[in-house]
């Protein structure tokens, strides 16, 4: 569910009409999201607590004691006089004393101990209008040691100057790393122009908070959400029991599409993986290719109708010599596909897109990238649409059947179906912008409607894993940038005890 940041506080109001208390809820707020900082910055350093007059300087303040317990250094910034904070955040400033420095001009970082976190406690939903000049020169001050010093940037409840309501930035808003917003999410966060802001979306569960107005037609992917999507299997079951995935994938020069996508199934748990490739590069999969994965050669790609599937993933590096046998099989095959790369590309360029997608003959996932999206859109759609989502949403729309789901790549990936909500992902991060990551979500998400899910919800799982294994990827590497795609099978099974 979204909601409007009035939404949200009709929830807090009605919570507090009841009995709860605003200090307990901030307690355990700041504490939930102390918590949800040192899992992923175990190692203390150094936090600068950036502060306005609000309760998000409150929420900002009790992090602080927190990481202070543990050893962090902890710095402040105030936007104005702190004799003007609010009586709860007020009552935490004096909580950290002693452990707080307070700083009247921008703080030298070059010294401080790592990792640096920069906390935007600035302003939170209840701001209207412009920023304050005060406020401004500290959001441009975050941005600018955020590059300078390659500080990690946390904002609480949402990034300081993007609206929470259209997801419109100011000039000078924060550009978060990760957002940790409180109870709900507010809808501006998953708009197009708060992405950049926004960074990884994590929402700070409060029970107190959950009886909320919303928009239920669409929702953020969080372990909770995903928690009864991943089915648990019986003691007793075998192999051919939890998924037969075929992959029709690679041509000459493109091998690897076909090896990352096979070793991604096997690590999403596929029972069986079987990689029909073209007769002339068999040799050099067979040769490579995981002990797990069954390799065959073909002559002609429809020879897979010959062999029993639960699902088919069809077209990491296939090329387009056989585009003819790809249309064949999106035609005829009623078992669910995964349609993916150049099967796409075949696909927009065929002229029987509505044809196979107003009456497919089995479900069908097509995760097209912006690029193949925008041919798939260019071969029925003369109108751009001015949003993501409601791109996505027309596109599953215009053929009305609920067997089509699109998985939209992207910083936010998004997953639309007819009559389900549109399902935004929360994980992931720029080192992702590597060659190879579509060919590994192709693939897990072929061991996941292999093993029975639905591919709305198939979907929606393998965006989040895919993306919370590259960040454990990096974390593993110490940095984001210099992940390869081939680094995230090994973290699934990671990702998936998250979900539990």
């Amino acid at each position: 569910m979204l909601v409007s940041c009035a939404q949200m506080q009709e929830a807090e109001a009605a919570a507090f009409a009841k009995g709860v208390s605003a200090g307990g809820i901030m307690l355990k707020v700041g504490r939930a999201m102390a918590d949800t900082l040192v899992q992923r910055f175990p190692s203390p350093g150094t936090a600068v607590l950036y502060l306005g007059k609000g309760n998000n300087a409150g929420d900002a303040l009790v992090v602080g004691i927190e990481l202070a317990k543990l050893g962090w250094k902890i710095l402040g910034r105030f936007s104005g006089d702190p004799s003007q904070l609010k009586p709860l955040p007020t009552e935490h400033l004096h909580t950290l004393d002693d452990d707080l420095s307070v700083l009247h001009s921008p703080p030298d970082l070059v010294e401080a101990r790592r990792p640096i976190l920069l906390i935007d406690g600035l302003l939170g939903i209840g701001a209207v209008g412009p920023m304050r000049s005060a406020v401004a020169e500290l959001t441009a001050e975050i941005n600018h040691l955020r590059k300078a010093d390659h500080a990690q940037v946390i904002a609480l409840d949402l990034p300081s100057g993007v609206d929470g309501n259209t997801g419109i930035p100011a000039p000078d808003a924060v550009e978060a790393d990760i957002t940790l917003t409180v109870g709900q999410i507010k809808k501006g966060l998953v708009e197009d122009t708060a992405i950049h802001h926004v960074g990884r979306l994590q929402v700070i569960s409060v029970a107190e908070l959950s009886d909320c107005a919303g928009d239920t037609a669409a929702a953020v992917l969080t372990p909770e959400l995903l928690r009864p999507w991943m089915p648990r299997r019986a003691f007793d079951t075998h192999k051919g029991q939890a998924g037969r995935v075929a992959i029709i994938a690679g041509s000459r020069g493109l091998t690897g599409a076909a090896d990352l996508a096979s070793n991604a199934a096997v690590r999403g748990g596929a029972g069986l993986v079987t990689l029909h490739v073209p007769q002339e590069i068999y040799p050099i999969l067979a040769a490579r290719t995981a002990p797990e994965i069954m390799v065959r050669p073909e002559r002609d790609l429809r020879e897979v109708l010959d062999r029993p599937c639960d699902v088919i993933v069809i077209g990491p590096g296939i090329g387009f010599e056989q585009k003819d046998a790809v249309l064949h099989l999106l035609k005829v095959v009623t078992c669910p596909m995964i349609v993916d790369a150049d099967a796409l590309t075949i696909l927009a360029n065929s002229g029987s897109l509505p044809g196979l997608l107003t009456s497919p003959a089995g479900p069908r996932l097509l995760t097209p990238h912006p690029g193949e999206m925008a041919r798939l859109v260019a071969a029925h759609e003369p109108t751009p649409h001015p949003t993501r989502r409601a791109q996505a949403e027309t596109f599953v729309a215009e053929w009305g059947q609920p067997n089509v789901t699109l998985l939209l790549k992207g910083a936010r990936t998004l997953i639309a179906t007819i009559g389900q909500p549109t399902l935004f992902n929360s994980t992931g991060h720029p080192g992702m912008a590597s060659g190879g990551m579509g060919d590994v979500l192709s693939g897990l998400l072929g061991a996941l409607i292999g093993q029975g899910i639905p591919l709305h919800q198939a979907a929606g799982l393998g965006a989040w894993l895919s993306g919370r294994a590259a960040e454990l990827a990096a974390q593993a590497r110490h940095h984001e940038i210099g992940i390869a795609a081939s680094d995230l099978p090994r973290h699934f099974g990671e990702a998936l005890a998250e979900i539990g």
